[in-house]
C-alpha cells in the first residue's frame, strides 16, 4: 500500500515539475536566423512568434521570394531550437519518459 502512495506522490511531483517547465517555456525566448542574421525570428517556448527582425540589405524589391524564403528558414530554425529546448527541459523532469501532449 505504501508503494502506491509513493507512486502517487512521485506522479504529483512530476506534474508540478511539468507545470514549472511549461511556465519556463512560455517565458523563454529562442531566436532563429537566416543569411548570417539578416533575418531573425524570435519565438517563445510555446511557439508564439514575439519578434521579427529584417536588416535592410536583406530586402530586394525585385526578389521578394528570397526574403520570403529567408523568413521561412529563420522561423524553422527558431522552431527547431524551441522544440529542442522543450525536449531537454521535459526530459529533466520526466527522466526521459515520453508523455503524450508535452
Amino acid at each position: 500500500m505504501s508503494n502506491m502512495f509513493a507512486m502517487m506522490k512521485k506522479a504529483q511531483e512530476m506534474q508540478k515539475g511539468l507545470k514549472n517547465v511549461q511556465d519556463e517555456l512560455a517565458k523563454a525566448e529562442i531566436s532563429g536566423s537566416a543569411a548570417s542574421g539578416a533575418v531573425q525570428v524570435t519565438m517563445n517556448g510555446t511557439h508564439e512568434i514575439v519578434r521579427v527582425s529584417i536588416k535592410p540589405d536583406a530586402v530586394d524589391m525585385d526578389d521578394l521570394s528570397m526574403l520570403e524564403d529567408l523568413v521561412k528558414v529563420a522561423c524553422n530554425d527558431a522552431l527547431a531550437k524551441a522544440n529542442e529546448l522543450a525536449k531537454t527541459k521535459m526530459a529533466a523532469v520526466t527522466g526521459g519518459l515520453s508523455i503524450p501532449g508535452f
